[in-house]
């Protein structure tokens, strides 16, 4: 069986950037390349505007807002987006 990873992207601020990312992304994937391709499909739809500002490959979830994104995952052990919400 496959291994599933999670990742955590920030963008660049700009006027191209939806609100819903400011925060971030969380995306599970088999790797980063598979994360890049749901990160393209699925967020940007083709915007090729918005800027990745950093990655990090295993996140560890406790060091995300626990105020503002805990609240509002889906459940990140399936390959997919499961944050920010209405992405997946």
């Amino acid at each position: 069986m496959t291994k599933l990873i999670r990742f955590w992207f920030t963008f660049e601020h700009s006027t191209t950037l939806p609100p819903t990312l400011k925060l971030g992304c969380g995306i599970t994937g088999y790797n980063y390349e598979d994360a890049l391709i749901l990160l393209k499909q699925k967020v940007f739809k083709g915007n090729e505007e918005i800027v990745i500002k950093d990655c990090v490959e295993n996140i560890n979830l406790t060091n995300l807002d626990s105020n503002h994104i805990l609240p509002n995952i889906l459940p990140p052990n399936f390959r997919g987006v499961w944050y920010p919400l209405g992405y997946n």
